[in-house]
């Protein structure tokens, strides 16, 4: 019999979130379990029932609530979930928030920020320690998510930060956003380049920390990227779908390098799309609150 795995993936009622669930569950063995996160409960209850009774679902899937952005809560279910498995196999922090063009981004911000960034801070900081060895953890970000894309005056808050260093820039930039100042400081309008970039930050920042004793044990801690995906998240600020993936579609790279046998060393600690790496430096400012990238 093939030793437990177990999967946690959260944001998982729907989109990519829910794509990834699908996938693990039917690439993962019969003995393992896939655990389906969201925080509303019905949705999750639906959601994870859905699965479970697809067609191609071989592993056991579990409906579990988590709200991201009660950081004590995620520590909880860590704690719990490593003493029950003895650790977990693959984690994928993909929770995020509607971000709408019909409010003012300010009063938008302080959902999508605790969501997106707080909620990617405490899923590195509780999931991290109960990653087996070998075990892959991953932050669903985008290609707007490299350092080049902010304005040069902002690259020290990111640049080389440990993961307090990036809370205090995510905080400053958070308190600009409401104070009126954050354009003037040269932050970009659009709250999901900001977002996406202190993301990315994280994952170096927590890789930094981890490099020396996860590498010779083939564990992977990585951020990545889907490339543009068709959902209601996407909708409101991209102008050409030709070219866009189903959630299903965008889920398979994803799904590669988490089931992958061995992990490159080279996508350690960096921004990975497509099986390749994202240059931290890459990118150009966005000043703008829409971009056609993703």
């Amino acid at each position: 019999m093939e030793s437990l795995r177990v999967a946690l993936v959260t944001g998982a009622n729907k989109g990519i979130g829910f794509a990834l669930v699908e996938g693990l569950a039917a690439r993962m063995g019969p003995d393992d379990v896939v655990l389906l996160t969201g925080r509303d409960a019905r949705r999750v209850t639906d959601a994870a029932a859905l699965v479970a009774k697809a067609p191609g679902t071989r592993s056991r899937v579990e409906g579990r609530v988590l709200d991201v952005t009660d950081a004590g809560a995620v520590a909880e279910m860590a704690a719990e979930l490593g003493e029950r498995h003895g650790g977990l196999d693959i984690v994928v922090s993909n929770a995020s928030a509607l971000l709408t063009r019909d409010r003012p981004q300010s009063e938008q911000a302080d959902e999508f920020i605790a969501v997106a960034n707080g909620g990617t801070h405490a899923m590195l900081r509780s999931f991290g320690p109960v990653l087996r060895p070998g075990g892959r953890l991953v932050v669903v970000a985008s290609s707007l998510g490299t350092l080049g894309h902010l304005d040069p005056r902002l690259h020290p808050l990111f640049d080389g930060a440990s993961l307090d260093e990036v809370d205090k820039a995510v905080e400053s930039w958070r308190a600009a956003v409401h104070a009126g100042t954050s354009e003037g400081l040269g932050w970009p309008r659009w709250l999901n380049v900001p977002s996406k970039v202190a993301q990315v930050a994280a994952v170096r920042a927590v890789a930094a920390q981890r490099r020396a004793t996860d590498l010779p044990k083939g564990t992977l801690i990585a951020a990545v990227c889907p490339g543009l995906v068709d959902t209601p998240l996407s909708r409101p600020w991209f102008e050409d779908f030709s070219r866009a993936q189903s959630p299903a579609q965008a889920a398979r790279a994803i799904l590669d390098l988490l089931l992958s046998e061995r992990a490159d060393p080279a996508f350690y600690g960096e921004l990975v799309r497509f099986g390749g790496v994202l240059p931290w430096y890459g990118g150009t400012p966005l000043n703008e609150d829409r971009s056609l990238t993703a």
